[in-house]
C-alpha cells in the first residue's frame, strides 16, 4: 500500500502499523484537521473529509471525557457491519497527532489497539525533538498550504 507523508519521520511508522494491523486505510493528522500522512485512500476529497471528521470526533471526545470523567476519552472504536473504525491519539516531541484506521475482518480490534501502541512508541521515537514553531491552523494561506500538501501527497 502506498502512503503518502508531509513529514517523511512518520513514513516508517506508519507502514509498519499498516502492514502488521492490516489496515485498509490510515490517516495521521495534527487535532486541528490537517493531514501528515495518509495510506489506502485514492481521492483528495476523501482525505480531507475524513481528517475534518477525525479531528471534530476527537474534540467531542475530549471534552465529552472531560465533562463526565474529567480526562478525554482516548482509543475510539466504532463497528459497522462491514468495516471498523479506530482513533487514537500520539503525543511526541512535535505535538500531538491523531491516528484515523480503517480495517474489515481481515484484522481485528485488539491486532488494531496492539499495534498503535507499536505506532505510538514509534512516532515518538522517530519525532524530531527541534522546536517546531507552527502557525495558526486557520492562517490567511490555509487553503494554499492545504491544496499544496494534498498535492504533495499524491502526486506521483
Amino acid at each position: 500500500m502506498k502512503i503518502a507523508t508531509v513529514e517523511p519521520w512518520v513514513e516508517a511508522p506508519l507502514r509498519q502499523f499498516v502492514d502488521d494491523a492490516r489496515a485498509r486505510v490510515a490517516l495521521l493528522l495534527h487535532p486541528s484537521g490537517q493531514v501528515v500522512a495518509q495510506a489506502g485512500f485514492t481521492r483528495r476529497v476523501d482525505v480531507m473529509t475524513a481528517c475534518a471528521l477525525a479531528a471534530a470526533v476527537h474534540a467531542t471526545a475530549g471534552e465529552l471525557g472531560r465533562q463526565l470523567e474529567g480526562s478525554p476519552f482516548r482509543g475510539l472504536h466504532h463497528s459497522g457491519t462491514e468495516k471498523q473504525m479506530f482513533l487514537g491519539s500520539v503525543d511526541t516531541a512535535r505535538g500531538a497527532y491523531i491516528c484515523l484506521t480503517v480495517f474489515d475482518a481481515e484484522s481485528s480490534l485488539g491486532l488494531v489497539r496492539m499495534y498503535f501502541e507499536d505506532l505510538r512508541k514509534g512516532l515518538v521515537a522517530a519525532a524530531p525533538t527541534g522546536v517546531v514553531v507552527r502557525e495558526p491552523a486557520l492562517a490567511a494561506d490555509f487553503e494554499l498550504d492545504l491544496n499544496r500538501n494534498l498535492a504533495a501527497m499524491f502526486s506521483r
